[in-house]
């Protein structure tokens, strides 16, 4: 059974309509105009218990607004949602002590106080003993490589620590799903790997589902072998990172390192898309049906001391996705 469910869910927004200026400031006081913002348009997809999968999205595509609907924060216009069995929107106490949602760019914890006092309140909300409290306490600080920095003012903590607590206290009652909206924002190269370590521990330790948003490609190629993609409020690819790397990636990478000279982009032009020249290297991309004929010129024409072929960055393939427009054609196919 599938443990989160989205079925043709929308959301729909009615804003003022108000132009700039003081007589549009007049004409909206006097004759109140309004237009509708579709931020989610039916939306529809599984998630099975245990899986971690990626929601991915430009700015503006509906990804947060979809995970406030799933954890019942907002009620949908249309369509229907369930998580664990339930109505989110209904907010039964059965389906809270069943979830969490993190968002990387808010805090639970309160500021001037330690954070172990904020488990504390946790803790007694959700009626966790005093031996359980302890236990997942000293577990979750020692997957997260925190000791005594939970004694300290969560004002004092360093980004990195402060959402590596934010994670425990929103982890402290064992929730079956997780909404991740980027939990690695800001942070450091450290910090993110170790956020990505142990939500990788938590699934396996306890089987969590984990719905993830991130804007950082490497969050999702490490924890996330499904991805779901939405745009412009539309789900346009529900599947595997290496299936959109096969259906959306008719090109391959070119890594060039000259023997001598400089690798300019206007001679290299000709043997395919010009990603990157500095100094005697370049990255070059070209169509899988060029490639062949293209390394061959370039070799020709150039002399060159190293030269590899790659599958582009996974992030370069879903960028060119939404810029390129091909959503159109991945829902159609859909």
């Amino acid at each position: 059974m599938p443990l989160v469910v989205a079925q043709d869910l929308s959301k729909t927004y009615r804003v003022a309509d108000k132009r700039p200026g003081l007589v549009g400031a007049v004409r909206h006081l006097l004759n109140r105009r309004y237009r509708d913002i579709q931020a989610v348009k039916n939306v529809s997809f599984q998630i099975e218990p245990g899986e971690i999968v990626g929601f991915l999205g430009p700015n503006g595509a509906g990804k947060t607004t979809t995970l406030k609907m799933l954890t019942g924060l907002i009620h949908p216009t249309s369509g229907r949602c369930e998580v664990a069995g339930y109505r989110p929107f209904a907010r039964q106490r059965a389906l809270l002590r069943q979830i969490t949602m993190v968002m990387g760019q808010k805090q639970q914890l309160i500021w001037d106080l330690p954070a172990v006092d904020s488990f504390r309140i946790n803790a007694a909300v959700y009626d966790i003993s005093p031996d359980q409290y302890r236990q997942r306490i000293d577990e979750m600080a020692q997957m997260l490589g925190l000791k005594d920095e939970i004694f300290q003012p969560v004002r004092k903590l360093s980004l990195g620590e402060r959402m590596k607590a934010e994670l425990m206290a929103a982890l402290l009652h064992r929730p079956a799903v997780l909404f991740l909206d980027e939990p690695t924002l800001g942070l450091d190269v450290n910090a993110q790997t170790s956020v990505r370590s142990f939500l990788r521990g938590y699934n396996q330790r306890y089987g969590a589902t984990i719905l993830l948003t991130s804007h950082y490609m490497a969050d999702i190629t490490a924890l996330c072998p499904r991805v779901i993609l939405i745009h412009h409020g539309s789900l346009i690819y529900d599947g595997s990172l290496e299936d959109i790397r096969r259906r959306f990636a008719p090109w391959r990478e070119v890594k060039i390192e000259l023997a001598g000279g400089e690798a300019r982009a206007a001679d290299l032009a000709r043997f395919g898309e010009v990603i990157q020249a500095t100094g005697r290297e370049a990255r070059l991309i070209v169509t899988r049906d060029a490639l062949t004929h293209s390394v061959e010129q370039l070799l020709d024409a150039l002399e060159v001391e190293d030269l590899t072929v790659t599958d582009p960055p996974i992030e370069e393939v879903i960028g060119r996705l939404f810029k390129d427009g091909i959503a159109a054609e991945a829902k159609t196919e859909n």
